[in-house]
């Protein structure tokens, strides 16, 4: 395996024929104060267990430690305390600590054993682990000696190769402690799911990240094999691809193309230039902008996830944080009542945000939605059954026997429920029979249920796996012709999908809230979007309210935002027919 790798790699090079000089920055000047490198080791933890890691802190000369300092990060252990003490002396970057981190290795057990190389576990992975190992345990323990400060303008993230890719999904993950990305020749390829990456910030609401990209044109690439000769992909392609999808995004983003191989020739030649720009404008902050191409000719409104939301009309939270909230509806007059099943009672948020008791005593009532009667509708669990509420709370039976963990009400006051227990979907007809159109067990967790713009059909949102079903609805109320017609993207540690509620609006799309966020896929069943979380915990229920519902409702950590959206929902009473969908 070694001598094909070998072999690979001598490939890859046969190419690197451009000489890249380093510039005067990257060499020590007179006169310049000299920062100090020091060198530690971390000692093991939760998220690398058994596995230290080795790593050095540059500080530059004119370091106060009254002042929060700005910082970057390098994966691989890089940097180059010459080029920082260049910049910072001529000012083109604020006086700033570097965190050089080395990939872990799990010492072998004995002589005749090999170690654990944890490089392309830790740097490859798409999934939140590194940042967690970051955020929890490498930067407290730095920040033990020295003032870092907390302000993710402040703080930068880089690597190399695979390095790249762990310092590009570090600061994707936690956009709230990274906005500055420096990556070098990234391996943006098919290895451990980073060639995914470029089509995940197409579809994601943008965040306040910069990114400078740095690949060389023949990276992994040979005469005969222009094409790329290792099973990843092409380095080069996916690096351009990756600058396309970021620019579609309307990210600040530079792409520096060398000539060369899978080497820091050229992007070491460039780093004080690359730095320059990753720091230029400082300390002004980094903020998103919606893309100066979304107003030009050949724009597709439906492919930008702002063909739902506005750049600067962000969450802003209703009410106050309540115990666990759940499953806002609103009513008529644009109200938005949600549940707050521990502590018994429901709430009711008015158009202009203030928030009041609807209801004490509300027996753990979750499900909540609004009828074509004007009535609140709620599933009361623990009690096995439906209720309503009047505008003044009073309360009235309408199905026993029922568990219901999500309500879907028709213009004729036709209930249909979602039962994750028994894995069924029920009915209770406009007379109160109850009826059983969907049991056949292909939904893994049926936990919520919505209806299309002109009810004709139900969706079903699975909790479980990534995909939610379209039923066709008959006119004697049975699920038809079911599919699992919408699928979701799902974190890369997650064992479900995490659907936490399902609303439409007036054109036929369906949300779906997610771990990653609120997935929104259009009638055709493409997930075309996902709008960013209020906040970074799981959300338990969406919806559209507000006057003209032209406001989505998310309850999220106990708390209810809303946000300003360039869609419209619908309500029971009065159903539309959505227009054709796209092909």
């Amino acid at each position: 395996m070694r001598k094909i790798a070998l072999i690979l790699l001598g490939a890859s090079t046969m190419l690197q024929c451009q000489d890249y000089p380093l510039g005067p920055d990257s060499k020590p000047q007179a006169g310049v104060p000299k920062g100090v490198v020091t060198q530690y080791k971390l000692q093991p933890g939760k998220y690398y267990p058994g596995v230290p890691h080795n790593y050095s802190i540059y500080v530059p000369a004119q370091y106060n430690a009254q002042r929060p300092t700005p910082y970057m990060i390098f994966l691989d252990g890089g940097g180059s305390a010459v080029v920082f003490d260049n910049l910072i002396a001529k000012g083109d970057l604020p006086p700033m600590i570097y965190i050089g981190v080395r990939p872990g290795v799990l010492p072998a057990i004995g002589e005749n054993t090999q170690s654990r190389y944890e490089r392309i576990f830790e740097y490859d992975n798409i999934s939140d682990r590194f940042s967690h190992f970051l955020e929890d345990e490498l930067i407290p323990e730095v920040a033990k000696k020295y003032n870092l400060s907390k302000n993710p303008d402040d703080i930068g993230i880089s690597g190399v190769s695979t390095g790249a890719v762990g310092a590009f999904v570090a600061a994707w993950e936690r956009p709230d402690m990274f906005h500055r990305v420096l990556s070098f020749i990234g391996t943006f390829v098919s290895l451990k799911g980073a060639d995914t990456l470029a089509a995940t910030v197409r579809r994601t609401e943008p965040k306040p990240l910069r990114v400078f990209l740095e690949a060389g044109r023949n990276d992994h690439l040979a005469p005969e094999q222009p094409y790329g000769v290792f099973y990843g992909g092409s380095w080069p392609t996916n690096n351009q691809v990756m600058y396309d999808a970021l620019r579609f995004g309307g990210y600040d983003v530079k792409f520096e193309l060398g000539e060369n191989g899978h080497n820091m020739s050229h992007g070491n030649a460039i780093m004080p230039d690359a730095l320059r720009w990753l720091w230029r404008d400082y300390p002004k902050p980094i903020v998103v902008h919606e893309p100066a191409a979304i107003s030009t000719k050949g724009w597709e409104p439906r492919g930008q996830v702002y063909s739902v939301v506005w750049a600067d009309k962000p969450w802003q939270q209703v009410g106050a944080t309540y115990q666990h909230i759940t499953s806002p509806a609103s009513d008529k007059e644009g109200n938005v009542f949600f549940a707050d099943p521990p502590a018994n009672r429901i709430y009711k948020s008015d158009a202009d945000g203030k928030v009041t008791v609807f209801k004490e005593n509300s027996a753990g009532a979750t499900g909540l939605r609004v009828g074509a009667d004007g009535l609140l509708y709620a599933s009361e669990p623990a009690r096995k059954r439906i209720v309503s509420f009047t505008p003044t709370g009073e309360e009235k039976t309408v199905a026993q026997n029922v568990e219901a963990s999500d309500l879907a009400i028709t213009q004729k006051n036709e209930i249909y429920f979602a039962d994750p227990t028994a894995k069924t979907i029920g009915l209770i007809d406009a007379k109160g029979h109850k009826h059983l159109p969907y049991s056949g067990g292909d939904i893994a967790n049926p936990r919520f249920v919505s209806l299309s713009p002109d009810q004709a059909m139900l969706i079903a949102g699975d909790a479980q796996t990534r995909f939610n079903w379209s039923f066709q609805i008959a006119k004697d109320g049975a699920l038809i012709n079911g599919e699992p017609f919408f699928r979701v993207d799902m974190p890369e540690l997650s064992q479900t999908s995490g659907i936490g509620g399902v609303t439409v609006d007036s054109i036929g799309q369906v949300y779906f809230a997610t771990a990653l966020g609120i997935q929104y896929c259009e009638q055709n069943g493409r997930c075309a979007g996902i709008v960013s979380k209020p906040e970074r915990g799981q959300i338990s229920g969406i919806a559209f309210g507000g006057k003209d519902l032209n406001w989505l409702y998310a309850a999220e950590a106990g708390k209810l935002f809303r946000r300003a959206v360039k869609q419209k929902g619908v309500t029971a009473w009065s159903p539309v027919k959505p227009p054709q969908p796209p092909l």
